[in-house]
């Protein structure tokens, strides 16, 4: 379904470098740059031309998607239960390729993270629902192939070792001491998914200092009852954490999202926040929704954007909000499909390629069922409604005058 055509949207300056990040001459970072040699990020004019916003259904049957943005532009989607499938797309999403496999057999875990120094795409794969044994794959041709490698995954402080099911992408962190760092969410199922065990289980996050050959797992998430949690790196290095939420002591609200910061590169989490705002899924159940979330690849800026369903009941009203100054709040939100609308993940395009100034909503559900992507832009964001949780900035919206 096609609600609006897209404009050609203006490009960034194209820089060159070797690869990964880059120093100047008195031995300070410079601005980040990926391994294809292009400012990781960019301008926010690019983010604010016409507003858009286009449906297309990417698979069908099974649950669970994810999506990426490879360091050239190509964008990575995937998706299933009984083998692990993904779909390419050269053109910022206009067109899909053919489904590839990943694993066949495999369950979806989520979680798919760039390594934006070399390039490198990692999937995570369990044989079954979790807890269940875990396999890594890479891809090191933006999604065209991918190998089974082995990693070690270290266990947490509690000396539990996590499940990788089911969340939105992981990231390169781009600023601070832990810059070249690649970390994505991750959870502990405390034995198995029951009810009973929900006030065990917890949030946390795996990251690697080596490429993806060991992974150290963080500090638990401050808050028992939570899984399936979505992470973005803001402009300072500070690392921002958005947490579904299932099962909370009484008095305290599962059915809207929880939030903490680390500010040593995901290793401790701090500032427990319940965020009033930011729906966790279907609003007559405790049980929560998989949610998406973006930080826009704008220099300086500290835009994000999530998204779930808006739903009094039923998966259903999927939403996309929008924060000015990294989730402190969420003026501003803006229905994107009416019908079905479950698990959702969420990424942002890169500057200097076709996706720049895209936002990507890969979702269960859509016009046709299976999964949809989205895409659209953060101007077709800016024309939803008010949330009544602070006000849009001026920057932003003398922009799209």
């Amino acid at each position: 379904m096609r609600t609006h055509t897209f404009e050609k949207m203006a490009r960034g300056l194209v820089l060159t470098a070797l690869c990964g990040w880059t120093l100047t001459s008195a031995g300070t970072a410079a601005e980040p740059q990926t391994a294809s040699g292009l400012p990781a990020e960019g301008k926010l004019d690019a983010h604010l031309g016409k507003a858009a916003l286009e449906l297309t259904q990417v698979f069908r049957g099974e649950r669970f998607p994810n999506v990426v943005v490879g360091v050239d532009g190509t964008v990575v989607a995937t998706f299933g239960t009984g083998s692990v499938r993904a779909r390419l797309s050269k053109d910022a999403g206009a067109t899909w390729s053919e489904e590839l496999f990943i694993s066949k057999p495999g369950f979806q875990c989520g979680g798919l993270t760039v390594n934006e120094g070399n390039g490198d795409i990692f999937a995570f794969v369990e044989e079954r629902h979790p807890p269940a044994p875990l396999h890594v794959f890479k891809s090191g041709d933006h999604g065209k192939s991918w190998q089974k490698v082995e990693a070690v995954i270290k266990p947490d402080s509690k000396g539990n070792v996590p499940s990788m099911h089911m969340n939105d992408h992981g990231i390169t962190l781009r600023h601070g001491k832990h810059a070249g760092r690649i970390i994505r969410p991750s959870r502990w199922y405390a034995g198995r998914n029951a009810r009973e065990k929900w006030p065990e289980h917890y949030t946390n996050a795996v990251f690697s200092d080596d490429g993806g050959k060991t992974w150290e797992t963080s500090d638990p998430f401050p808050a028992k009852g939570t899984g399936e949690a979505t992470i973005a790196e803001l402009s300072d290095g500070t690392v921002y954490y958005n947490s579904r939420r299932h099962w909370a002591e009484e008095g305290a609200d599962p059915r809207r999202r929880w939030t903490a910061t680390s500010a040593d590169g995901g290793k401790t989490w701090k500032g427990l926040t319940y965020c009033k705002v930011l729906p966790d899924g279907p609003q007559n159940t405790n049980y929560g929704c998989m949610a998406g979330l973006t930080r826009l690849n704008v220099q300086g800026r500290d835009i994000l954007l999530y998204s779930n369903c808006d739903s009094p009941g039923g998966r259903r009203l999927g939403t996309v909000w929008a924060s000015f100054d990294g989730g402190k709040s969420w003026p501003i939100k803006r229905l994107v499909f009416k019908g079905a609308f479950g698990y959702s993940a969420m990424t942002s395009g890169r500057p200097g390629t076709k996706t720049e100034g895209l936002v990507f909503l890969h979702f269960e559900g859509g016009p046709k069922g299976g999964s949809a992507m989205a895409r659209f832009n953060l101007s077709w964001v800016l024309g939803g409604e008010a949330t009544g949780d602070g006000a849009v900035p001026d920057w932003a919206k003398a922009k799209t005058k």
